[in-house]
């Protein structure tokens, strides 16, 4: 197969890095008869299958293993066995008050947003509809899917991941360590650190989302702007999830048993591509596009 093929998602030195921490896992040891699948065609088949969203049956004729094959041994490496396993990749769920306030800060220093810990929506994953599932998995865009529900940082790295089976999103930490509410400078009160989201999401002691339509005040409408601006960052991330990995273009073809493994190994993927690909997005990127949206609104305003 043609190794070529993992500049696709990632440079040749970034591949190998990720084929040495997998490799324990994947590899497979060769039979008495016949020589087994090497790791590094097992590693650039299952990235190619993320990067191209073929079937397994289009893949066949690229990478010389049938469709078989490949999809027993495609699903089985995204799993608990293989790049989710939690002794290699753990999300960095922040454990302590001070990593918090470091979120906060970069949110404060790139988009102008205090006391913010992190920012969070909801993407709809299609998937094709299993059988005898009836409307278990239908939403109401008329498709079939599951929630992946992700909080974001600042360098749009996942702090928290979580995909629902059939839509549903449900709260497994309730213990955050969330700083307690601090105050802001020339405020006289404290104020509580808020995650952001958008209309769909409740208002809540930590959780902030923009104001009502019909509250259309200069204050409000400016506030909307800020708030809206720092959540940006996680469609962001599903934007660039969804141009890297384009199987999540087209609803996903596989297994309901592995559509929750293959998302969950995505992101772990894409977490691993910010920390160590130099084609990635960098942060003084993310600062020149807060200064340009603050030039055009000075421009209109002017003009």
């Amino acid at each position: 197969m043609n190794l070529q093929i993992s500049k696709i998602i990632c440079e040749n030195h970034t591949f190998y890095e990720l084929l040495d921490l997998v490799r324990p896992f994947i590899e497979k040891q060769n039979p008495i008869m016949r020589e087994n699948i090497s790791a590094e065609e097992r590693l650039v088949a299952k990235l190619r299958f993320l990067a191209t969203g073929w079937s397994y049956e289009d893949f066949k004729f690229s990478c010389a293993i049938s469709a078989q094959t490949l999809g027993k041994f495609i699903p089985e490496t995204f799993c608990k066995n293989g790049l989710i396993n939690k002794r290699l990749f753990i999300f960095k769920m922040p454990k302590t008050e001070i990593e918090w306030k470091q979120i906060a800060k970069d949110f404060k220093t790139f988009w102008d947003f205090d006391n913010c810990p992190g920012s969070m929506d909801g993407k709809h994953i299609l998937i094709t509809k299993p059988p005898n599932s009836g409307s278990y998995y239908f939403n109401y865009k008329g498709t079939f899917s599951v929630v992946l529900f992700a909080v974001v940082n600042v360098n749009f790295e996942f702090i928290y991941v979580h995909c629902g089976t059939n839509g549903r999103v449900s709260d497994e930490n309730n213990d955050l360590k969330i700083p307690p509410p601090q105050s802001l400078p020339q405020v006289d009160y404290k104020l509580p650190f808020v995650f952001i989201g958008d209309e769909a999401f409740p208002l809540m002691e930590n959780l902030m989302k923009p104001y009502g339509k019909h509250s259309s005040g200069h204050d409000e409408h400016i506030f909307n702007y800020r708030l809206s601006r720092a959540r940006r960052v996680v469609e962001n991330a599903f934007g660039i999830l969804a141009t890297r990995f384009r199987v999540f273009l087209q609803p996903l073809n596989v297994s309901v048993e592995n559509v929750d493994a293959v998302v969950m190994a995505s992101c772990v993927l894409h977490n691993f591509l910010r920390k160590k690909s130099s084609t990635e997005v960098p942060k003084l990127w993310v600062a020149t596009q807060k200064w340009v949206a603050i030039i055009f609104l000075v421009g209109r305003a002017i003009f």
